[in-house]
């Protein structure tokens, strides 16, 4: 029999200050506990990957808790900056002009932050490195060049629900979000929403999201070309009606894996890898829609580690512990039995997929000791 691996150290901030004890100081005290500031050496150039949220997003990470991490990793001499990949969808971030300008107008500036930001995979998301890896669903990851060049990575993340992945945690930051348009695109190309005829308007909101052209009205009635559609399952959450559907079974399994794939890419290009999960504003969908729903747990508070599986486990675990607040998008539980709050956020969506997927590929591992900090 296969021995068990070694649990996992995750470190757990929460959320109480005081005069003695601020959030942020003990934030500092965490990452240098966790060993995050020895993954890269002085002079390293310090990838720090996080989500600039889309424009009209507000649930995106807090510019006082990132130079805080910034602040922490001053003592490994290593030079960091910014960096996220453009979208596959249209939006705010879809290119590096208008990527930049929203980073900004988020608060995340050179003036700010005291770093420079570089959108890591060039101005129109197409500058990438292929790294060989031996997944089940890809044998190469197209990584976002600027990430793929760097010297070390720190992954920073607002967790929250999405809507294809159950959990927007740090695999999903990692793999999906260090991926170039084309990454992405591989990523996403099992996903095929259709419409519910009985539910749809006509109302078309969905056209003006839909990249690829997709999507057409006829008789008052959407209807999805599955030829053209290029599966970002943007106009999911767009339709307020809940007309648009996924075969979650099918399509989400494929997707969780592959991006468990593409993280297992990228890890392959640095030594060491440090992590930092916000848990706080749990929204129930991902920081790239212009909204930002109400949370739908009490705050919890922030954990660092080395590993990303036992990282998302330990974020998912905790999420999961919590009540659902109420007059939110996770109905309130019945009773006092505890339940899985990240699957009733998305009709029964298993969430633990991609990660059992990452820990098969040897990314980490789901046994994890938490550490109160």
């Amino acid at each position: 029999m296969k021995p068990k691996a070694k649990a996992s150290n995750v470190y757990l901030v929460d959320l109480r200050g005081s005069m003695e004890s601020s959030v942020l100081d003990r934030l500092k005290t965490c990452v240098r506990k966790a060993g995050l500031h020895k993954i890269g050496r002085e002079g390293d150039l310090l990838a720090v990957k996080l989500h600039f949220g889309e424009k009209g997003c507000t649930a995106y990470l807090r510019t006082a808790y990132v130079r805080a991490v910034l602040e922490a990793m001053e003592a490994s001499g290593c030079v960091p900056f910014l960096t996220d990949t453009n979208t596959l969808y249209v939006g705010s971030r879809s290119d590096s002009a208008r990527h930049l300008r929203t980073a900004f107008e988020h608060g995340f500036s050179y003036g700010s932050m005291g770093v420079p930001t570089v959108i890591a995979d060039g101005l129109k998301g197409g500058n990438y490195d292929s790294i060989k890896i031996e997944g089940q669903h890809f044998d190469e990851a197209r990584i976002a060049s600027d990430i793929a060049r760097a010297d070390s990575l720190l992954v920073l993340t607002h967790v929250k629900g999405h809507e294809l992945t159950g959990i927007g945690g740090a695999l999903k930051n990692l793999g999906m979000g260090c991926a170039s348009r084309a990454g992405k695109l591989a990523m996403h190309s099992d996903v095929r929403p259709y419409v519910s005829k009985d539910r749809c308007t006509g109302c078309s909101k969905c056209i003006e999201w839909c990249p690829a052209g997709a999507i057409s009205v006829k008789a008052k009635k959407a209807t999805i070309d599955s030829d053209l559609c290029i599966g970002c399952a943007e106009c999911i959450v767009v339709c307020r009606f809940k007309a648009i559907r996924i075969d979650w079974d099918m399509s989400v399994s494929l997707v969780q894996e592959k991006i468990s794939e593409y993280a297992l890419g990228v890890a392959k290009t640095k030594k060491k890898i440090g992590y930092v999960n916000f848990i706080m504003d749990v929204t129930p969908q991902c920081d790239c829609y212009p909204f930002s729903d109400a949370a739908v747990v009490p705050n919890v508070g922030i954990l660092v580690s080395l590993d990303p599986v036992a990282i998302d486990k330990a974020s998912a675990d905790l999420i999961n512990a919590q009540p659902a607040l109420p007059g939110t998008a996770l109905k309130l539980a019945k009773g006092k039995k505890k339940r899985d709050q990240l699957k009733h956020l998305f009709d029964g969506l298993d969430w633990t997929i991609q990660i059992k997927h990452a820990e098969r590929l040897g990314l980490g591992t789901s046994r994890y000791k938490l550490i109160k900090v």
